[in-house]
């Protein structure tokens, strides 16, 4: 059986020997190769040489051909910020600060000429010609919402709330904007299209249900009409969201560390969705050693009764910098479960010897605002979060002070462990926690700051 083999059973909710194994090494296949992100994303013979790496030293059920969740923004006019080791971000939003939201004409739809397109899906063509036999290829596209939100900026959320059918109007141009590429990406060999959107992680169930429950099942219907496997890819903690994202009909869910994955596996497997996560992005991948990455698997997969509807892959976009070695070993991990098991049985991980100082929070001059988040500048729920805590500062000016701790820095990691930050992104002010993976609308943050204000 090949390693597609594995995963394509997988994904038919079959029994399989070996987990699935899907490492979602976006621009850190560039580093592999010592290609910065802005090289791999925009240089069609860096990023089909770095994949080609990716295939080789990692041994992938399934991989992605790019990780840039900012691909159709871009076509669609939104003006972004590149950067040497992550995917680039939206710094300007076409539809921001308009009084009414109004859905683009349809006449914008991306086409197989639109922006990066071209090079993309000639990508995609040379990787199912070298690869495609053993492994499947994932043609991951924006999904919806974050789409809306790159288009909208932060506005969007307090559309949720002034405007419901506006909202549902251009989430429907959002959805048919994911169609074309679904359709683009499939007729260029993808076997799996991966719909990823991380701000769904940001709002309520009933918001869900209210606006996003119609379009990704029209979404999942379309992408199974057009003969490819479907993943409903989220960061951040969408605990909340498991289920219905389930009825919305994916043929499976990704998920990050922010939520438990054997908790959120039960959910799946009672509608016969897979599952596909959780390796910790930053304390394990990134500033872990091998050791502890072999050890993540074998103690995950020792838990795991039932491992049929199940990949293993990072809980989201590997960091640029993650060491090779630690990857490796959560091949080896797999491929060798019980002698890697055995090997580590005895292995303890080190303990980091770094302080932290935390605030006085009780004596504060004034408001001090605090946004916990993966990395604004890789993370898109993360981008938003910071986005509100931006917008307060520039309204409230010298009045607050703001500082974001990104978790891909070891001294922040132990501050949110002292800190007891429960998901990221999450928003304090003053030490207490006021949102927690739910990006808060400027009337929302502006009364939690005032309310500190007037204490």
């Amino acid at each position: 059986m090949t390693s597609k083999e594995i995963l394509i059973r997988t994904l038919k909710h079959e029994a399989v020997d070996q987990v699935a194994w899907v490492p979602f090494a976006g621009v850190h296949a560039g580093k592999l190769l010592g290609y910065t992100a802005t090289e791999v994303l925009q240089n069609e013979e860096k990023l089909f040489r770095s994949l080609m790496e990716v295939n080789k030293l990692y041994k992938p059920s399934g991989q992605p051909v790019i990780f840039d969740l900012q691909v159709e923004a871009e076509c669609l006019g939104c003006d972004l910020v590149w950067s040497d080791d992550a995917p680039p971000s939206v710094s300007k939003h076409p539809l921001e600060g308009e009084e009414e939201l109004e859905t683009p004409c349809y006449c914008t739809l991306p086409t197989k000429e639109s922006g990066r397109i071209p090079m993309i899906l000639n990508v995609m063509k040379r990787m199912k010609e070298a690869v495609g036999e053993t492994t499947a290829l994932y043609g991951l596209i924006c999904g919806p919402f974050t789409l809306a939100t790159h288009l909208r900026g932060n506005d969007i959320f307090m559309d949720m709330y002034d405007d419901e059918e506006a909202v549902k109007k251009f989430l429907s141009y959002c959805v048919a904007v994911a169609m074309k590429m679904a359709d683009y990406y499939i007729e260029a060999g993808m076997d799996v299209i991966a719909v990823v959107d991380p701000l769904i992680s940001q709002i309520s169930s009933d918001h869900f249900e209210q606006f996003m429950y119609e379009p990704f099942t029209e979404l999942f219907d379309h992408i199974r009409e057009a003969g490819a496997y479907s993943s409903f890819f989220v960061c951040g903690d969408a605990t909340r969201n498991i289920e219905i994202m389930c009825k919305t009909g994916p043929d499976s869910i990704s998920i990050d560390e922010n939520v438990d994955l054997l908790a959120a596996k039960k959910i799946t497997d009672s509608y016969n969705v897979a599952i596909g996560g959780n390796i910790p992005l930053t304390t394990v991948m990134l500033h872990g050693s091998q050791q502890d990455n072999m050890k993540f698997v074998v103690d995950l997969l020792s838990q795991m009764e039932d491992k049929r509807n199940f990949i293993l892959a990072p809980g989201c976009d590997m960091p640029y910098d993650v060491p090779v070695e630690n990857t490796i070993g959560i091949v080896q991990a797999i491929r060798e479960t019980d002698s890697v098991r055995e090997m580590l049985k005895n292995y303890v991980a080190q303990d980091d010897s770094i302080e932290v100082e935390l605030p006085d929070y009780e004596h504060l001059k004034k408001p001090l605002v605090e946004v916990f988040t993966l990395d604004s500048a890789t993370c898109a729920a993360c981008t938003y979060m910071m986005g509100a805590a931006n917008e307060a500062k520039k309204n409230f000016g010298d009045a607050i002070d703001l500082i974001e701790y990104k978790f891909t820095k070891k001294e922040n990691i132990v501050r949110c462990k002292k800190m007891g930050v429960p998901n990221l992104p999450s928003m304090y002010i003053n030490g207490e926690l006021k949102f927690r993976s739910l990006v808060p609308t400027k009337e929302e943050l502006e009364d939690a700051i005032c309310a500190v204000m007037k204490k």
